[in-house]
């Protein structure tokens, strides 16, 4: 099914808007101006470093897609390898009904299954996240700063500043034709936007998937929102912007006119199969992601630098 438009999207502007204006950047300190022949190499380093970060964005992306698509695939496993376990004293085996111990040992089996897709969702998740990670850092570091003294001979740039006075953007000045480095931040922050929050959401399905078992085990594996999944994840979360310090736990998932709290979320980890298919379709939904939009950035980022972003 297609994916619906993502509650979370910003109102950016359109294709139209992006090739004859210029987004307003926010306003910042006023640097001390570099001389003439510095701001000339500046932007040949900055529109290098552009493309490097918005090739590095599309590259993540795909990887996020490629870790998205294994672990639903390990997560439509893990159901119904439960759901066979579930069912199996309800089955018709027909002439294997007489097999000695032919329920148990399937049982045994799917069990086994569950145990081993589990480890493989937890791994996928861990993936998602160290991506989204690599993400956030790409679509913060699209700007170019001087290296070394501003009367050094020899210019150098480099992602990170060592002045406070320079805030890398090259005094606003458009960077290829038309925008300015705040321009092209803006829509990495919207495509980090979208997979944040459907990360976010993914985390509350692996949170339900992972805790899917027979009663026997239920408290062994039961996982909660405030749980780490794996060591180091909440700070993989801080970098993501999706863990609430005030409350000590991840940020929970929310629609944009609303707001969500853990205190309210009853623990139910319901193993109904309408309830698990539900869960199953909307991982592959990714109703978070605006695909057209995200085709629409790239497209007109590509144009503005001159470079193919496909």
């Amino acid at each position: 099914m297609e994916p619906r438009e993502s509650d979370f999207q910003s109102p950016i502007i359109t294709k139209s808007q992006l090739s004859t204006t210029q987004p307003s950047p926010s306003p910042s300190p006023s640097p001390v101006p570099a001389p003439s022949s510095v701001m000339r190499l500046w932007r040949p380093a900055a529109q290098r470093n552009l493309r490097n970060q918005w090739s590095k964005l599309l590259a993540i992306f795909r990887d996020w897609c490629s870790s998205s698509s294994s672990a639903r695939s390990h997560a439509t496993c893990l159901v119904n390898s439960f759901l066979s376990q579930k069912y199996m004293n309800g089955m018709n085996l027909g002439v294997l009904s007489d097999m000695p111990d032919i329920r148990k040992k399937a049982c045994q089996k799917f069990f086994k299954q569950q145990v081993l897709y589990r480890s493989k969702l937890l791994s996928c998740y861990k993936d998602m996240v160290a991506v989204v990670t690599r993400m956030v850092n790409s679509s913060r570091s699209m700007r170019c700063y001087l290296k070394g003294s501003r009367s050094s001979p020899l210019a150098q740039f480099s992602c990170s500043s060592q002045n406070d006075n320079d805030i890398g953007d090259g005094g606003g000045l458009p960077v290829f034709t038309f925008w300015p480095i705040a321009s092209f931040e803006e829509l990495a922050s919207e495509v980090v936007q979208m997979v944040t929050s459907e990360l976010n959401l993914k985390r509350l399905l692996v949170m339900e998937l992972l805790s899917i078992c027979d009663e026997k085990v239920a408290q062994d594996i039961e996982l909660h929102w405030s749980d780490e999944f794996y060591a180091g994840e909440f700070d993989d979360l801080r970098i993501c912007n999706l863990y609430s310090e005030e409350a000590c736990e991840p940020v929970f998932p929310s629609l944009r006119s609303s707001q969500s709290h853990t205190s309210s979320i009853q623990y139910k980890h319901q193993a109904d199969s309408d309830v698990l298919q539900v869960y199953l379709t909307t991982w592959l939904a990714e109703v978070n992601i605006d695909r057209c939009r995200l085709d629409e950035i790239f497209a007109v980022v590509g144009e503005e630098m001159h470079v193919n972003l496909s």
